[in-house]
């Protein structure tokens, strides 16, 4: 059974199938009143699929809200679509084991303990948990985690099967109209919520820069540290000592396994560029100047640590930055191109666009007062946000590209994503086609 929807096992074995498509699966019982004996409707290759089988997604659909149709025929549609869904389910299964796609057993493990732990937090009680358990025809816990795990695993091999399929280029791309497009949005726009204010930016994030003099004296204490290190000095004591990189100082400096683009391009050049052990003299960048030490290399990996000092900041050089922000307002308003302002007055460690719809909600409370108000194409005037790593102010001028406030969806924002989604459903249902057609599958209902 499929484990894309998430699991109530409550109600997987309760008993909310009403007679009549009890009856349209042929299940019989005896004048006694004896449970039902389970049977086969259908075979996949080999494999048999059990009258249980369809009668738990029946419960999964009444458990999650689904009606349940009271006449025969839309009975019998229903239990055919599930009973096909099963079968196409086992049939990727089965493919996934000739393709040899294997799901490593930590995976598993992983994926059943987060989903025993969402299932236990809607128990009050132990007590309460194992008697809902064996309600559902599980006698202990541990059968119950046996069935999560052979659930867990069909689930990730059929999710592995199409990323392998995908990257064999043997699921091909299905074209989608915009009519499929508007019949699918027509049908499910009930079902969606409406969506959120969003608004699009770019920005130009002016932070303080350090005096002559102070550069010059955070360069003396690197160069210091260098000579300490190059004279036998520990390079991981000396970082919890020195180094003014809050996230690594009491970790000694380190910065655990890292790839190419993960640092700005100074530090970056750097750092992979040198050989295990060796230590390299102050390396500048826009956070200050780094002793960086490489400890092991592996294909496309780095591990390394590094020790930061960073020039101190005055009110003068905060009074400075807050000038030049104002200016830069200034000429962007007065239309010197972002490009031009970017290059000469933007601190590189800091994003300088937002370019698809982000969510107002969703970004820090001083942008959310900044924007109040505005429309698209307004430049803001600079607001502050506080830089906790240094404990300096940073000054932020904000020109909104695009706003929009919370709205019903329409077809338009969902258009895309729709047709992405039809397409790879047509596609997946082609390759499934195919698959039917070449292998052996006996319906029996």
């Amino acid at each position: 059974m499929s484990m894309r929807h998430s699991l109530m096992f409550a109600a997987v074995a309760a008993t909310v199938l009403a007679a009549p498509l009890r009856a349209q699966l042929g299940k019989s019982s005896d004048q006694s009143g004896a449970p039902p004996v389970d049977g086969i409707v259908a075979v996949v290759g080999t494999t048999p699929i059990l009258r249980s089988d369809v009668e738990e997604r029946l419960a999964q659909a009444r458990a999650s809200g689904q009606k349940m149709p009271e006449d025969s025929v839309a009975q019998q549609t229903m239990i055919k679509a599930i009973l096909d869904a099963i079968i196409d389910e086992e049939l990727l299964v089965q493919k996934a084991k000739e393709e040899k796609v294997e799901v490593s057993d930590n995976d598993v493990n992983a994926d059943v303990d987060k989903r025993m732990q969402t299932i236990r937090t809607r128990f009050t009680t132990e007590k309460e948990f194992r008697d809902e358990l064996k309600k559902s025809g599980f006698g202990t816990v541990d059968e119950f985690r046996r069935w999560l795990t052979d659930q867990s695993r069909r689930s990730q091999m059929q999710q592995k099967l199409f990323e392998k399929l995908r990257t064999d280029g043997k699921i091909s791309p299905v074209a989608v109209s915009n009519t499929e497009v508007d019949d699918f949005f027509g049908k499910n726009s009930s079902q969606l919520q409406k969506l959120p204010a969003t608004v699009t930016l770019r920005q130009i994030v002016v932070a303080p820069k350090p005096s002559a003099h102070q550069d010059s004296m955070a360069v003396l204490k690197a160069e210091s540290l260098y000579v300490e290190i190059s004279k036998g000095g520990d390079f991981e004591q000396i970082a919890k000592r020195e180094s003014m990189d809050p996230s690594t100082k009491e970790l000694g400096g380190d910065l655990g396994w890292r790839r190419r683009g993960d640092f700005v391009p100074e530090f970056d050049r750097v750092y992979f560029g040198l050989r295990p052990g060796l230590v390299s003299p102050p390396v500048k960048t826009v956070f200050g100047y780094h002793l960086i030490r490489v400890d092991r290399v592996q294909p496309a990996e780095v591990k390394g640590r590094h020790i930061l000092i960073r020039p101190k900041i005055d009110s003068a050089d905060v009074a400075a930055a807050r000038t030049e922000a104002a200016e830069v307002a200034k000429q962007w308003r007065a239309g010197v191109a972002f490009d031009t302002l970017r290059a000469k007055h933007h601190d590189p460690s800091e994003e300088s666009s937002i370019p698809q719809p982000f969510p107002q909600s969703q970004l820090p409370q001083e942008y959310q007062t900044a924007i109040t108000g505005h429309k698209a194409n307004d430049i803001l005037d600079p607001f502050v946000i506080e830089d906790k790593t240094r404990g300096t102010p940073k000054y932020f001028v904000v020109q909104i590209t695009s706003i929009a406030g919370e709205h019903e969806p329409t077809v338009a924002d969902w258009r895309e994503k729709i047709r992405d989604q039809l397409a790879e459903e047509k596609a997946i249902r082609r390759y499934l086609d195919g698959l039917r057609k070449v292998s052996y599958v006996s319906v029996r209902i």
